[in-house]
């Protein structure tokens, strides 16, 4: 393939987008990625007793500032605080009930936070505990301020370390894992990679222990997935390969790229950075590399397809699901049959197909009480004041197109 305008030599090229830019290969990017976000599982940071493992803590922080010693900024998302928890109370294994789950989590987390200060003071880098529920990136004014802080931290050279507020979240408003956390902080922040560190290696054709699985080296199309079977996780953690994967396709569909590697070589995972020293060579043959999306998300759409909590739900007929899905035309009246929950205008809600599947999200512009009188009824049939949009196709994402079977990656 002839290389694109200007591509300097030596750089690798996957393909050229459409308008003419080329599109870097995947390892490049995360090799040379400004901003990082790594995340860490519980199992790469603890012993099997549930303490955590001092050397282990210590290799990872190693590897992470290493990195920034590159000119990266680096946020890391840290799994371990309940694990670590368990020890000092005595317990044997996770708690399965959330009031001991968020005891544990109360004593982890002090000693996880003052573990890793202690850890990256040894390379005279400061670091900010930041603990996040899932209001802060579902409610939109603490999404933003979520980022102001970010910024702030990242311009002072503080290295974040993040985790979920598992000592006040309850079962409604919790991540389910950090995996999901991770993806999230990813955009957040704007990130120009995402590297996940487990126990795991890479992402293989099957159960890794079989003889006949091998690993894969990178996803590029969703596709790939298919057939592919996936543990559950390990004892101490939450979030097996699935929960990975997920997370890998919410950072690749914002345009981020992703590697999912062994914590035992972070350094390798971790090594590269921008700096003419490096210049754009691939990153390590290590794990699965995941390719981003050509385009990145804008920050609200991304909130709004993966963020943003519904307040309600509105059902469309099938002409309203190809204008919103296919057209990604706004939402009028003469397609709603039907208003379900109680909100108000400016709130998130469903949209949902003939059916009763979800095929979109959007920000409506009406509030439920008033819906019933204007729906199936055109704009010039309705007094001047309601002559708008329900929802505007500038506030609307696309969740499953109807055109294709099954449901997206999200």
């Amino acid at each position: 393939m002839r290389r694109a305008a200007g591509v300097p030599a030596g750089e690798h090229v996957n393909a050229v987008i459409p308008d003419g830019r080329p599109q870097v290969d995947t390892r490049v990017a995360i090799g040379a990625a400004r901003t990082i976000v790594v995340k860490v599982g519980s199992s790469s940071l603890t012993t099997a007793a549930g303490g955590l493992d001092a050397a282990r803590l210590d290799a990872l922080v190693d590897a992470l500032a290493a990195r920034a010693e590159t000119g990266s900024n680096v946020v890391l998302v840290s799994s371990g605080a309940i694990a670590a928890g368990l020890a000092p109370l005595g317990l044997r294994r996770r708690p399965r009930d959330l009031p001991t789950q968020q005891a544990a989590a109360s004593v982890g987390q002090q000693q996880l936070a003052a573990r890793y200060a202690d850890s990256f003071s040894r390379h005279g880098l400061k670091v900010g505990q930041v603990l996040l529920t899932t209001d802060d990136v579902v409610r939109r004014a603490h999404y933003r301020n979520a980022q102001r802080t970010f910024a702030r931290l990242l311009h002072f050279g503080v290295v974040p370390v993040v985790n979920e507020n598992d000592t006040v979240a309850t079962t409604e408003i919790r991540f389910g894992d950090n995996d999901r956390l991770a993806a999230l902080v990813a955009h957040l922040v704007g990130a120009d990679a995402l590297v996940l560190l487990s126990d795991v290696d890479a992402l293989y054709t099957g159960d890794p222990r079989l003889p006949d699985s091998t690993a894969i080296a990178e996803i590029t199309d969703p596709a790939q997935l298919t057939g592919i079977a996936m543990d559950s996780g390990s004892e101490l953690g939450t979030g097996g390969m699935v929960s990975k994967v997920t997370a890998a396709m919410i950072a690749t569909g914002a345009g981020i790229p992703v590697l999912l590697a062994d914590a035992a070589q972070a350094t390798t995972a971790l090594a590269g950075g921008p700096g003419p020293q490096n210049g754009l060579q691939p990153g390590p043959q290590i794990g699965t590399v995941f390719a981003p999306a050509l385009r990145r998300t804008s920050a609200r759409l991304f909130w709004l397809r993966h963020a943003a909590s519904s307040s309600g739900a509105l059902a469309l007929d099938a002409g309203a699901v190809a204008a919103v899905t296919a057209r990604r035309k706004s939402l009028l009246p003469a397609g709603i049959t039907a208003v379900r929950g109680d909100f108000e205008s400016g709130d998130v809600v469903d949209l949902l197909g003939p059916e009763g599947a979800v095929v979109a999200r959007g920000i409506v512009g009406h509030d439920a009480a008033e819906l019933p009188a204007i729906i199936g009824r055109h704009l010039a049939d309705l007094p001047m004041e309601q002559r708008r949009e329900v929802v505007h196709a500038d506030d609307l994402v696309v969740v499953r197109h109807p055109a294709r079977r099954g449901k997206a990656p999200a």
